[in-house]
């Protein structure tokens, strides 16, 4: 089912691709990096993400097989249009040397088991605790925003070795978590070698 074009954001997609040239990139790091610029009109995200190609194919043909997407706050929830989602934000609670944000991922981590797509773009103590489960996840998008532990948190993200997508700065923020999963979201499935798609859901 194709995706209906509004034309403010294929104008939108355009000027970004007159002042950016993202040509060079590969199929899905294009799409990621592109909606991602957009979610945040930051051009500077296309130095800033880092990502590898491989996994992002990995994570795409999970994510269209069904895999569940895990969100850290509701707002990610909230900017994910095509697919249902985990946060057990609300039924978390904070204790000794616990964040309720690190609470609910291990209870979602019960929830769904290895092999889910986990995207967090509020809480630093999120990821980290995702990185002390054995979460065996299709993608990590770690994308937490914040002066205190974010750079911290995404540069273990990084070192761990998991398929991810992350930024090296104190940016980030729930809308460009939940647009990096957009873009593999809204890549057509059956052509994944195709160039990204960015006609957009009308009113997204």
């Amino acid at each position: 089912m194709r995706r209906v074009v509004h034309p403010i954001e294929e104008e939108s997609y355009r000027r970004l691709r007159a002042r950016l040239d993202t040509s060079h990139f590969p199929p899905l790091t294009r799409a990621v990096v592109e909606r991602v610029i957009h979610s945040a009109a930051d051009l500077d995200y296309a130095t800033d993400l880092v990502m590898d190609e491989d996994s992002l194919e990995k994570a795409h043909a999970a994510l269209h097989s069904g895999a569940p997407v895990v969100v850290d706050v509701e707002m990610v929830a909230a900017g994910i249009t095509r697919r249902e989602t985990v946060c057990r934000l609300r039924d978390a609670v904070a204790g000794p040397g616990l964040t309720r944000s690190a609470h609910a991922i291990r209870l979602a981590h019960e929830q769904v088991g290895p092999g889910a797509l986990w995207v967090i773009g509020n809480a630093p103590t999120a990821l980290e605790e995702l990185l002390t489960l054995d979460a065996a996840p299709a993608l990590v998008i770690g994308l937490p925003v914040g002066f205190v532990g974010a750079v911290e948190s995404k540069a273990a993200l990084r070192e761990s070795g998991l398929p991810a997508v992350s930024n090296v700065s104190e940016k980030g923020g729930s809308a460009v978590a939940s647009a990096a999963l957009n873009a593999l979201l809204y890549h057509p499935a059956s052509h994944p070698d195709s160039r990204p798609d960015s006609r957009p859901e009308e009113n997204l």
